[in-house]
């Protein structure tokens, strides 16, 4: 096991670039399925769950390999195989709950499919009953047993799809399964996350007929087949904001490149509350500066395009040290709060209320040991020990690998001390 060690007091000054969104790339890496042929895939981060993605297609018998910074994905069809090659295990799935991003494309190409229950982060129930029930209304037969989903249909037909509650997975799973449907399917109460809109514009590329994605309605006309093609991976809006966080912690002056300026425009106006100066530069570039001692501000976390839940750990981070009582309410999962009794562990003052965190600012943070809960909490941790005064060891920073690329790394570059090393 590793940790990260840090020490504070160091600005961040200088470039990072930010890589490939890990939201973005899972889909489009799962939308290999519904095609032969050979991809390649640039711009995608190397983490943890890009790795367990690839594995996963590997067993669905879509081969990869990495040409440089790129990933060529080779799907060589599933005719004649055994079904095996429709199967997604737990030892897999337990990693990742994106893994159920390959039910609807598994369905819509080869007319059936068995995965596992998700996985992944512990903040809160994300139940997949929205995917099933559209599914089932779409024309699959759909049995739960032994831990596992097992689909198969005839065929897909399009229908009208109302979700009870916005979903992310939900809504990609769905584009996915009507790009091959017959007939035309309506996704109301659709995600809006940029991610889609990637996962759209591949799609698109592909031969699919796609409109609406961006809003709450996106309508799908299946098409008979389907064309591999190339893609870019859209820049990481969460990394690009982490690091504006960890800038709002410890000072400095920073340059964020492939940064998707657009899609952040509301984490980049609290920061700019908080007092944070912030230039746009262009659509993928963004220079930050600290200037003044953070002051507070109040956030409720909500679906795109509002405040995003991915950010919420990093924000309280530096809330925990603002100048002020912010209110931070968590509108999304029920269980995304775990990080707060790490912060309190460093000096934070905080107290729960509810679905909201009420944090007093306090002078000063100290280091101390503590552990990531899960992903976003790690990195909120992070952006903590550089502002809290001394030493602090973060434990379980696999969460942290799962969804940031080079963290420790792009840190140190900028000027931050940070080390990984081996745990004692």
């Amino acid at each position: 096991m590793e940790k990260l060690v840090v020490n504070s007091g160091n600005q961040l000054l200088g470039d990072v670039d930010i890589s490939g969104a890990k939201n973005a790339a899972l889909p489009l890496l799962a939308s290999s399925i519904l095609a032969e042929g050979e991809y390649c895939f640039s711009n995608v981060p190397d983490l943890l769950d890009i790795k367990t993605m690839l594995t996963l297609l590997e067993g669905l018998c879509i081969s990869s390999k990495f040409k440089g910074k790129d990933i060529i994905i080779k799907n060589d069809g599933q005719d004649g195989q055994d079904d095996k090659s429709h199967m997604v295990a737990y030892d897999l799935v337990k990693k990742m709950r994106a893994s159920i991003l390959v039910l609807g494309p598994l369905l819509a190409k080869t007319k059936k499919a068995k995965i596992s229950f998700p996985g992944g982060c512990a903040i809160g129930e994300r139940p997949i009953d929205q995917h099933v029930k559209a599914l089932i209304a779409m024309g699959a037969r759909i049995d739960v047993k032994h831990g596992y989903i097992e689909a198969n249909c005839d065929y897909l037909k399009g229908c009208d799809i109302n979700f009870d509650m916005i979903t992310v997975t939900g809504t990609e799973n769905i584009v996915m399964a009507s790009v091959l449907a017959k007939g035309e399917t309506v996704i109301y109460n659709a995600a809006q996350e940029p991610e889609v809109v990637d996962l759209c514009n591949l799609l698109r590329k592909m031969g699919a007929q796609i409109e609406g994605d961006g809003s709450n309605t996106i309508r799908v006309k299946g098409v008979e087949g389907l064309e591999p093609a190339s893609y870019r991976v859209m820049g990481d809006r969460i990394e690009a904001s982490t690091f504006l966080c960890a800038l709002a912690a410890a000072g400095g002056d920073i340059i964020l490149r492939n940064a998707p300026a657009g899609s952040m425009s509301v984490v980049i106006e609290k920061l700019l509350e908080t007092g944070l100066e912030i230039h746009v530069l262009d659509n993928n570039t963004i220079r930050a500066r600290k200037g003044i001692a953070v002051k507070s501000a109040d956030i409720v976390t909500q679906p795109y395009p509002g405040f995003p839940t991915d950010m919420q750990a990093q924000f309280m981070a530096v809330m925990s040290s603002a100048a002020g009582v912010s209110v931070i309410t968590e509108g999304i999962f029920e269980n995304r709060f775990m990080h707060v009794a790490e912060l309190k562990r460093m000096g934070a003052d905080i107290v729960l209320k509810d679905h909201s965190a009420i944090v007093k600012g306090v002078r000063n943070l100290t280091g101390t040991d503590v552990v990531c809960t899960d992903l976003r909490a790690g990195a909120g941790l992070v952006v903590a020990a550089l502002l809290a005064e001394g030493r602090s060891n973060i434990h379980s920073i696999y969460h942290i690998e799962r969804g940031y690329d080079s963290f420790d790394e792009k840190l140190r570059l900028l000027g931050a001390d940070i080390k990984k090393v081996e745990s004692e």
